[in-house]
């Protein structure tokens, strides 16, 4: 029995070493006092007081450990096991994995004087728990504005056609202004997607009305240019005919087959032309 004692309290005084590791040298006297009295109090009430001393922390988190109001020396812990001291420690767990927000609908005026709705979505980590902790209130509140400001900040240096065809590197510059700004909260912007960018009803119209007309005005184009390059060919055909006079026979011939082959009640009646010229001499 007294060597169970003696192997947990040789456990219990190596997680206590843990705990004092790198002490902070600036508590004053009254803090290293405090702190002994802790030490005191927890070995006063072992075992029950290992419980309330030794936490964990997952693989995706990191503790942030406060000691008399202070970060302790060497920055976050975890994951895994880590050992504090009761009264006078306390910490913060920090979630470091990947976290995704929407960004709100933002109406903006462009530069050419138009006003757009537009919404993205940003992924963003903490890189840096301590800042993250001591650096700002609440960064997950700070990061969803900052995106807000960025959005309408960049899209009000562009004009509407530049919004429409260059979402890239419109959300590829708000990163780098996002990722710069958060820097010192310990955040790390991992990308920015533009999701939709929403149109007035009487502009979505305007634009429909102009491709509507320029859609019509190539085809004009495109179908005069098709009658001009059939007038060219009807020409070369008939200069071809009028050197053989049984050319034209032969196409009438052509044409009369052409339109026997379809179902119709057309009759045609082939007449000679020297024939009408008899008629006209007389």
């Amino acid at each position: 029995m007294w060597m169970e004692v003696n192997l947990f309290q040789h456990v219990f005084v190596s997680f206590l070493l843990l705990a004092l590791e790198n002490p902070e040298t600036d508590i004053g006297l009254c803090g290293w006092l405090l702190v002994l009295l802790s030490i005191l109090l927890m070995l006063a009430t072992l075992p029950i007081s290992i419980w309330m001393c030794i936490k964990i922390v997952k693989e995706y988190e990191r503790a942030i450990i406060f000691r008399l109001g202070r970060i302790l020396r060497g920055g976050a812990k975890g994951p895994g096991l880590f050992f504090i001291l009761p009264c006078t420690d306390s910490f913060i767990n920090v979630d470091m994995r990947t976290i995704t927000f929407d960004i709100p609908p933002q109406e903006v005026l462009t530069k050419d004087s138009v006003t757009v709705s537009v919404d993205g979505v940003v992924y963003y980590r903490v890189q840096n728990a301590t800042l993250a902790v001591a650096n700002i209130t609440n960064a997950d509140a700070a990061t969803r504005l900052l995106a807000q400001t960025t959005l309408r900040n960049v899209l009000g240096t562009k004009n509407l056609a530049e919004i429409l065809s260059d979402r890239e590197e419109i959300a590829h510059s708000m990163q780098s202004t996002l990722d710069d700004a958060t820097d010192d909260w310990g955040i790390k912007v991992e990308r920015v997607e533009i999701k939709d960018v929403k149109l007035p009803l009487q502009l979505q119209r305007a634009m429909a009305a102009e491709a509507e007309a320029s859609r019509e005005a190539r085809a004009k184009v495109i179908a005069a240019e098709g009658e001009m390059n059939a007038s060219r060919a009807l020409k070369e055909a008939s200069l071809v005919i009028a050197e053989s006079p049984s050319a034209l026979q032969l196409r009438y011939l052509q044409t009369l087959n052409t339109i026997a082959a379809e179902k119709n009640s057309t009759i045609i009646f082939p007449l000679p032309l020297e024939m009408m010229q008899g008629f006209i001499k007389h």
